[in-house]
């Protein structure tokens, strides 16, 4: 009997505690004066509200089928075709003499296959790409020297968002 007695004792006490976090939880001052007298005070934790995730950036999808992106590189505009097979953002030698690097200088060392064929690339760092809000610091670029209709962007930037996703109608970016 003591020991149903001592079992029923500690789930009263566990139930006023349940009840006292549920009530402090709840945004009130004091527990009810039945809890105070049954139990120790418990402390209050702060509950900390979680920043709020940004916005998704949206882009909808063009009468072609495809994805364009407005997107601001190093503080210009650059028109991007959103190419998910792309490893790289790739720019074509027009957009990157826009963004300010010398395309003389550049060392184009690195082999790459495009629909046009065989090209060779410069590795680019890009300062910031944003679009419409998803802004992704420190993208890998490669510069093509030729055979590039459109600057692309790949996953050197898509793979750093949260998250994307193509729906029917508009391709969702995540930051």
């Amino acid at each position: 009997m003591l020991k149903h007695a001592a079992i029923i004792g500690v789930s009263v006490i566990s139930a006023v505690i349940a009840a006292q976090a549920v009530v402090m939880l709840a945004g009130a001052r004091a527990a009810p004066a039945v809890v105070q007298s049954v139990t120790t005070p418990i402390a209050a934790t702060a509950v900390l509200a979680e920043e709020p995730a940004p916005a998704p950036a949206q882009v909808t999808k063009a009468s072609d089928g495809h994805y364009w992106a407005q997107a601001q590189v190093n503080g210009r505009w650059v028109k991007f075709l959103v190419d998910t097979g792309a490893s790289t953002v790739a720019l074509t030698g027009a957009d990157a003499q826009r963004l300010g690097f010398d395309l003389d200088t550049l060392n184009y060392v690195h082999p790459v296959i495009t629909a046009a064929g065989k090209t060779a690339a410069a590795a680019v760092t890009l300062d910031a790409v944003s679009i419409a809000g998803a802004r992704v610091e420190k993208v890998d670029a490669l510069v093509l020297r030729d055979g590039l209709a459109t600057s692309l962007l790949g996953m050197s930037y898509l793979g750093r968002l949260t998250r994307f996703e193509a729906t029917k109608t508009a391709l969702i970016l995540r930051p």
